[in-house]
């Protein structure tokens, strides 16, 4: 985190009740007294050093934001500190006392010891730095998991209160499939502000090209479930499960920083996205003849300040590339006016939507429930934006990617970052291979060219109450491990690849085991 950063995020704690400890500390730099500054204005710093006022988005919630705020900065803030860290450890004398010195070294700059084993053997031919990077970048993604946890545990009230918001709405299941690139990492608790519960599932495939046979088969076991025990709803009671697809683009570079596996071509990732949502409900509907209680919803994501577009279903629940509602506009619409007009304005933009690419043919609009859900998606992303300005001048400069590893399996759901991980989701490397290659072409210009390594966590959750269900996971974490060894062998045998196995039990917020380490 710089300077900027730092402060920006302090500014943002300083005016919210209710805020973190380490976000309360008084920034050293005030505003001048001179500067009047009326209850919902923003302070932002322009080239000259100088400070101009602009107005909060009066839909956004400012204690989320300062609470989020302090997770990114300190989730990133460990991965940030590693080669800063090594490259004083690689400066060091290789003599005598140097293994004190490297672990004074970790211990104050990352808050952890190194492994003896990895600096015992540094002068034989030198500290096996490519070792000692993925090492720490898998002990920086522990703690970021456990920190999460800690915080989801803290959510309990939360949780329910969007398990009820779903009900309210008529879903009693909301399966998720973002593209697997790490800026959508934080779809979940920043983009759309959703909490992590067992009502929603989230799985990301390059593209979002999501696979609609393991999709169905989801679908079938959630609605076995509600036959069989009445969770969370009884088969009568109306409800539908939801499908929903989240592609990507960038407004600053649409053709080169949108999504890879659609050659950065924004049509092409609508289509194809739109494409998969609709085999999908097909699907249902030509096995089980019920499609009508399927609904499926779409939504793009501007990964440059993270924006959402919402494309809103017809009476039918179809989708169309054209009919949306783009927030980034909501938001500049709204940014000066109360929270009551406002919250008007979201709810007009909705039927201006309606009305616009209307439903002249006699499909009508979306149930009601479907509106209440975007309303709610696009009120918690003006929150996000709002978040964006703050920290970020309304900007990220990483539009680009900045992932840290990548994430093999069933990923680290607690660990909700912007550009922290590429994610592969694979239950073997055959059927995933396109998702990997993608992952390690990221990380061949992000790493590799400057001699790092390319750190994978292996990570796949087991069911504690189905017996063997912990020892099949793990040979599988091994097959999968050994597998990506054989495909990338030159990088493997150049140490620019290093594995990281664990497994976990299914609940969220479940200890993270770990299986296989680097030391």
């Amino acid at each position: 985190m710089n300077s900027r950063q730092a402060q920006q995020a302090l500014r943002l704690a300083s005016r919210t009740q209710g805020k973190p400890q380490t976000l309360r500390k008084a920034t050293r730099q005030p505003a001048p007294a001179a500067l009047a500054v009326e209850p919902g204005t923003r302070l932002t710093p322009v080239a000259n050093g100088a400070v101009v006022s602009s107005r909060r988005h009066p839909l956004a919630n400012q204690h989320a934001n300062a609470r989020l705020a302090h997770c990114e900065e300190t989730v990133k803030g460990r991965f940030e500190a590693i080669i800063p860290a090594l490259q004083a450890i690689a400066g060091l004398h290789l003599g005598e006392g140097f293994n004190a010195q490297a672990q004074a070294i970790a211990e104050a700059q990352l808050g952890y010891r190194l492994p003896e084993r990895i600096l015992n053997d540094a002068w034989v031919s030198g500290v096996d730095m490519k070792a000692l990077y993925a090492y720490c970048t898998f002990q920086a993604l522990k703690l970021a998991t456990e920190q999460f946890a800690n915080d989801l545990r803290q959510q309990v009230e939360a949780v329910q209160d969007t398990r009820n918001f779903f009900l309210d709405c008529g879903f009693h299941a909301v399966d998720i499939s973002p593209c697997a690139d790490g800026r959508l990492k934080g779809l979940m608790r920043y983009i759309l502000r959703l909490p992590l519960t067992s009502f929603t599932r989230r799985k990301a495939y390059a593209g979002a090209l999501f696979d609609v046979e393991t999709d169905v088969r989801h679908w079938m076991a959630t609605e076995l479930r509600r036959f069989r025990e009445g969770v969370p709803t009884t088969v009568d009671a109306g409800t539908r499960y939801l499908k929903i697809a989240v592609y990507h683009t960038s407004s600053s570079s649409p053709c080169h920083e949108g999504c890879a596996a659609h050659g950065s071509n924004d049509h092409q990732a609508v289509a194809a996205a739109l494409d998969r949502l609709n085999q999908f409900r097909q699907a249902i509907e030509n096995s089980f003849c019920c499609g009508a209680s399927t609904d499926i919803l779409l939504i793009g994501v501007d990964t440059d300040t993270d924006a959402i577009r919402v494309h809103i279903p017809d009476g039918n629940g179809d989708l169309s590339p054209q009919r949306f509602v783009d927030n980034k506009v909501l938001f500049h619409a709204t940014l000066g006016s109360s929270a009551d007009r406002a919250g008007l304005a979201v709810h007009e933009a909705i039927e201006s939507s309606v009305n616009q690419h209307g439903w002249g043919t006699g499909k009508g609009a979306p149930h009601d429930g479907m509106r209440r859900l975007v309303t709610n998606l696009l009120i918690n992303n003006l929150s996000q934006m709002d978040y964006v300005v703050d920290l970020h001048n309304g900007q990220y400069a990483d539009i680009g990617h900045a992932e840290r590893f990548i994430s093999v399996g069933d990923s680290f759901e607690e660990v909700q970052i912007r550009n922290v991980a590429y994610y592969a989701h694979l239950h073997t490397l055959e059927e995933g291979v396109a998702d990997m290659d993608v992952g390690i072409k990221i990380f061949k210009g992000l790493n590799v060219k400057h001699g790092l390594p390319v750190p994978i966590a292996i990570h796949y959750r087991y069911d504690a109450r189905v017996p063997g269900s912990r020892e099949r996971t793990v040979a599988k974490a091994q097959r999968v491990a050994a597998a990506i060894r054989s495909r990338y062998a030159a990088l493997v045998e150049q140490g620019l690849l290093l594995c990281h196995l664990s497994v976990q039990d299914t609940p969220t917020g479940s200890p993270v085991e770990v299986v296989e380490d680097v030391a």
